[in-house]
């Protein structure tokens, strides 16, 4: 079965997140992404814990379905390597800070001269152009700049951090979208072109509800705990045992979730409930319901919820995320051969295509894994090849004859 990427080839030069997820789902999707990496440390993920037999777990999450190449581009030749790659790619992507690919002479100029028709991102965390975009930026000065910091966490409290990654995964996803985008008008009339996608402006993109907010009513957003900021009931309360989420915010939903569920339809006659005024009722509306809520466990309320047609479910812990029925029936948790960890467990693909499913069809790769392959297939050969391993311009780590055998 031919993958809808198949015979596009990526030339990833990322590290950390932002990035590789980006080739990370172009890989999935059948993309032969080449990752560049420094010969001798590699993508700097690589040391980030758990660190198992010496391998890094977490930066095996976001490089499955890549190849290996490790390169030192600050070698002439390492450079010469990286043109002729370029000459023949489809793609590239990088996220250093704007202007080194330029100082390297690998930037979308170059590579244009090169391939006209290659199609080029960079992702940083401020762009190329404007007063900020020298700066380095990681997820968390992005999700301080971006104001989910202070719009995040309990009203009152301190600023709080997402629990994800949450601006360098949506400018990862930005970024393979657009790949995407400029693939499709490749195909139509053979041009390529620069993409410029930012840590920032990707997080901003999210803001649709508050930028309405803020745009119409000049209301700026505040944190609100689990609360929806325009509509109620849309949160999570306590119950017996735990939490359990509802919502029941559009008219026919209040309804239900006060006859059905709560067994008070006495709730839905009070003019401060009204669909027009629950918003701004909130804490009122919230202090009543509490105690009914907590009255119960967990279970009994999902369960109420399920049968009058009400959205909600349980508040859970990531162990007990993975572990339900629902996210194995989905194919969310996968088992792959890792070159030295063995059968390793991974997340599975969450868009599912009738006819031209991603897959995960290579592991994470050991630095270099790929190095000789990779120059074989751009024209070297064994003795130019162990030259340069000599000269120390690659490296490569083949893959253990153990694991050869049983994989």
């Amino acid at each position: 079965m031919m993958q809808p990427l198949a015979g596009v080839t990526v030339l990833d030069f990322t590290r950390y997140l932002s990035g590789p997820y980006a080739t990370m789902i172009l890989g999935d999707y059948g993309a032969d992404v080449v990752k560049i990496e420094h010969p001798e440390s590699g993508d700097e993920s690589r040391h980030m814990a758990p660190i198992i037999d010496g391998h890094s777990y977490s930066s095996a999450m976001p490089n499955r379905n890549k190849r290996s190449l490790a390169l030192d581009l600050k070698s002439e030749h390492g450079r010469r390597i990286a043109r002729e790659l370029i000459a023949s790619a489809d793609v590239v992507v990088e996220n250093f800070r704007p202007g080194v690919m330029a100082r390297l002479g690998l930037d979308y100029e170059s590579a244009h001269a090169l391939n006209p028709e290659v199609i080029y991102c960079s992702v940083t965390g401020f762009g190329q152009t404007g007063p900020e975009s020298h700066r380095a930026g990681f997820d968390i000065i992005a999700q301080g700049m971006t104001g989910f910091l202070r719009m995040t966490g309990e009203p009152g409290g301190e600023p709080a951090k997402f629990g994800v990654a949450i601006n360098d995964l949506v400018a990862g996803m930005t970024a393979a979208t657009a790949v995407l985008a400029a693939y499709i008008r490749r195909l139509r009339d053979g041009s390529g072109q620069y993409i410029d996608v930012a840590l920032v402006d990707a997080g901003l993109a999210l803001t649709v509800w508050e930028a309405g907010m803020w745009f119409g009513a000049g209301v700026e957003p505040q944190p609100e705990g689990t609360r929806h900021r325009l509509n109620a009931p849309y949160q999570a309360f306590p119950t017996a045992d735990g939490y359990v989420t509802v919502g029941a915010n559009n008219e026919r939903l209040w309804r239900r979730f006060c006859e059905q569920v709560l067994e008070r339809p006495d709730l839905t006659d009070r003019p401060e409930y009204s669909r027009a005024n629950r918003p701004a009722n909130v804490e009122q509306l919230v202090a009543e319901l509490t105690p009914i809520l907590a009255a119960r466990p967990t279970s009994h309320w999902v369960a109420a919820l399920d049968r009058a047609g009400v959205p909600g479910g349980p508040v859970l812990g990531y162990a007990d995320a993975l572990a339900q029925p629902q996210v194995a029936a989905r194919e969310m948790v996968v088992e792959v051969d890792h070159p030295t960890l063995g059968r390793m467990r991974a997340l599975g693909m969450p868009a599912k295509l009738s006819e031209t499913p991603a897959t995960i069809r290579l592991a994470a790769p050991l630095l270099g894994q790929h190095s000789r392959e990779i120059l074989r297939g751009a024209g070297y050969d064994d003795a130019a090849i162990d030259e340069l391993l000599t000269a120390g311009v690659i490296t490569e780590s083949p893959v253990p004859e153990l694991v050869k055998e049983t994989t």
